[in-house]
């Protein structure tokens, strides 16, 4: 059968719609997604399934995980998500907010939000002190020990929340770490009631954190505001003095998602 252009075109469409099917259905997942699962839930033979994915593999949009025959979001479709999210009239909005917090209160301060099972910086602005941790733009860091991941631990349903704690691993990053799963929930249930988070040095030997929430205009949470500092010049009761600034500046950026 010689196929017309109309039918070429409407193949190609099929074709693009199925991939871009496929990519919202393992990025909407918080954990890896088998290719069985791909294959029942997007009604895709076996094989196409498996051959858009190895598609995808090759140009870096999809990556494997232990197993594999199970994907997650690659690289590429991680770098093309943070070009979209800091470009463009909002994200030099947010960037101007994240100045004034920190011309406020001085220390180095972050805008970061949930990435499957890690936190990932969307914009920072640096402190004009020497002495500071620089994390990039486009990073990613652990969930369980970070005043940003715990509060997006906090905030997240008991089903969800149980899910992660149950596979991901809380290593012991320094002495101050928190890995035992009971312990843990009982931690993130105190920051739910208290509408923040704390990195007493969990993450970093000698960096304190505190973290708060920024909620969307249908009240669920999108993001969050932090600031980092070492402890050799911000204590634990002087980051609790910079809670109020905080909380102004995640009221700024609701109305920026």
């Amino acid at each position: 059968m010689k196929l017309t252009e109309s039918s070429n075109q409407s193949r190609g469409s099929s074709s693009a719609e199925r991939t871009l099917r496929l990519l919202q259905y393992v990025a909407e997942r918080s954990q890896s997604v088998p290719l069985a699962e791909l294959s029942t839930a997007l009604d895709l033979p076996k094989p196409t399934a498996h051959r858009m994915c190895q598609m995808l593999l090759e140009l870096g949009m999809l990556a494997n995980d232990v197993n594999e025959k199970a994907f997650l979001i690659g690289p590429a479709l991680r770098r093309l998500a943070l070009d979209t999210l800091t470009h463009g009239t909002l994200s030099a909005l947010r960037h101007t907010v994240l100045d004034d917090l920190v011309d406020e209160v001085g220390e180095t301060c972050n805008f970061t939000t949930l990435s499957g099972s890690s936190v990932l910086y969307l914009d920072r602005v640096e402190t004009r002190h020497a002495w500071r941790l620089t994390i990039n733009v486009g990073e990613r860091v652990p969930i369980h020990c970070t005043a940003s991941g715990k509060l997006f631990l906090a905030f997240m349903s008991s089903t969800k929340r149980n899910y992660l704690l149950r596979n991901i691993e809380l290593r012991k990053l320094t002495d101050m770490t928190e890995t035992d799963p009971a312990k843990l929930r009982t931690m993130l249930d105190a920051i739910a009631s208290d509408g923040y988070s704390e990195d007493r040095q969990e993450f970093i030997t000698g960096l304190v954190a505190i973290a708060v929430p920024v909620f969307d205009t249908n009240n669920e949470l999108r993001a969050a505001v932090a600031m980092h500092a070492p402890i050799s010049r911000v204590s634990s009761s002087d980051a609790l003095d910079m809670l109020p600034a905080l909380k102004k500046a995640a009221q700024r950026l609701t109305a920026l998602l």
